[in-house]
């Protein structure tokens, strides 16, 4: 395995410190909170289908009166 060295400010290393987990190494806490995470499984349940319903609806109303002021020429 490569291994690098980094120098950072503490105050960065206080940030990383702080989001390390009990017995996790500092490469394995950087690996974790820089991971993305594409998986939108993750937010499922996280509003009501009502919500859901409410916000996609509001957003279908924004893009139609959007279109409509392109039309007019209204950008």
């Amino acid at each position: 395995m490569v291994v690098k060295t980094i120098t950072i400010v503490e105050e960065a290393y206080n940030a990383l410190a702080r989001e390390k987990l009990p017995g996790e190494s500092f490469s394995d806490t950087i690996k974790r909170v820089t991971k993305k995470n594409n998986d939108i499984g993750e937010f499922f349940g996280c509003i009501s289908y009502d919500d859901a319903k409410s916000i996609e609806k509001s957003i279908k109303e924004q893009r139609d009166f959007d279109r409509k002021r392109e039309l007019r020429g209204l950008k």
